[in-house]
């Protein structure tokens, strides 16, 4: 809502996101009419995180980072965090509290949050589901009393939930109309960009040094199957050598000069039929596979590239190029969630995961030990046929390493 408000308003916003969350994002370049970007402390350094910061909000007037879970919530303790992202980047933190059903208690909560680490600025707070003018006068003594700044307050009615869809929420560019226009009505966002106010970050590339890559870089790209990408990613490739967008959808084979094919994720068990029908690309692909060439793929990606997937319809033919076959069933889904971390080709690898489907009768042998954020091994397998490397875990490139270093070691 904030962002659609500014960018209403005239404003150029960025938007970013704290942590490995690909929906957000979406709403966000919805609405803003930018590319959102992840920044992530697990799974970039802090020098890569503000190298991102400072190259994707050039032409901006405003940068809102939304963040994620807690505020000093990470994946040990605050670290990677909301907060510490904040403190990394030297930006204020806007809190947005929940005032259903209370209203004096959020003072010793509020001092809290503004006192528990002085390397973080807070710089005012929001108060969310308040419930009539006498709670939002309560909710103002508070302020006054803890000398915290009051951006302002959305009322209960401003707040109401979105239906769910398939693993995620189905919030639509339309159902943020509600929320946008309760932010003219009840945030001061004058206010709160005049106290947030910082000089613009320093311009560093993300990527510089990368090695060039010839021929024809292949992403695989469509609206659900193959939709779990970073536009750093993107761009990086695009830093590194010529970018070609595959639907595989959309029957088309690959380019003939194809030589690095990137398989994203996303969800594949929803197009499975589709997916299945396009036998021309999926030919192409197991004929480039074959012949040595570059494929690196995760989770959806991972899954297109098994013998099958089973969902409640049915099962489904797919390349083939792994030996393996996927469940998608809502009987055998399984939660898998965390980050992940694992050495491959002499490189440190970081990542996560998030699905449901899971590898029919059992996990796979795997090239390499995966492990959690707490170095704690995990049975996610990391599989290798050839040059084709595949897994559930979505690979972040950042930092040290470019996705042609996976391949240093196991070209054939």
């Amino acid at each position: 809502g904030l962002m659609s408000r500014l960018r209403g308003h005239g404003r150029a916003v960025q938007p970013f996101k704290c942590g490995p969350d690909y929906i957000d994002t979406k709403f966000h370049a919805a609405v803003c009419g930018r590319p959102s970007v992840n920044l992530d402390l697990f799974m970039a350094g802090e020098r890569h995180v503000r190298a991102l910061y400072g190259h994707y909000s050039a032409g901006a007037d405003v940068c809102v980072v939304e963040g994620m879970m807690g505020m000093y919530d990470g994946y040990d303790r605050s670290l990677g965090s909301t907060a510490d992202i904040a403190r990394v980047l030297g930006l204020p933190v806007v809190l947005v509290a929940d005032a259903r059903s209370a209203a004096y208690s959020l003072a010793p909560l509020l001092y809290g949050f503004t006192r528990f680490d002085s390397s973080v600025t807070v710089a005012g707070v929001i108060f969310n589901k308040v419930g009539s003018e006498r709670h939002r006068q309560m909710l103002l003594r508070v302020c006054s009393d803890l000398g915290i700044e009051c951006f302002g307050f959305l009322p209960r009615r401003a707040s109401g939930g979105h239906p769910s869809r398939y693993l995620g929420l189905d919030f639509s560019v339309g159902a943020a109309d509600g929320v946008t226009a309760a932010i003219d009505d009840n945030i001061d966002w004058r206010h709160l960009l005049a106290a947030v106010s910082r000089p613009c970050p320093d311009k560093v590339s993300p990527w510089s040094g990368l090695p060039c890559i010839g021929g024809n870089i292949v992403v695989a790209r469509s609206d659900e199957a193959f939709s779990f990408l970073y536009q750093e990613h993107i761009d990086m490739l695009r830093a590194m050598g010529r970018v070609t967008v595959l639907d595989p959808e959309s029957d088309e084979p690959l380019p003939a000069d194809t030589s690095l094919l990137y398989l994203p994720g996303g969800y594949p068990e929803n197009r499975a039929s589709e997916l299945s029908a396009a036998r021309r690309t999926i030919n192409s692909i197991c004929a480039y596979a074959g012949r040595g060439g570059r494929v690196l793929a995760e989770c959806g990606g991972m899954m297109y590239l098994c013998r099958s997937i089973a969902t409640d319809d049915g099962v489904h033919e797919m390349a083939g190029v792994l030996p393996h076959d996927i469940t998608a069933r809502t009987a055998d889904r399984r939660l898998s969630l965390g980050y992940r971390r694992f050495a491959l080709a002499g490189r440190t690898v970081s990542g996560h995961e998030f699905h449901y489907s899971r590898f029919a009768g059992g996990e796979p042998q795997s090239i390499t030990q995966v492990y959690n954020a707490a170095g704690e091994p995990v049975s996610s397998a990391i599989l290798r046929t050839g040059n084709v490397i595949a897994g559930y875990t979505h690979v972040y490139w950042g930092g040290e390493i470019a996705p042609t270093d996976f391949f240093g070691a196991v070209d054939e």
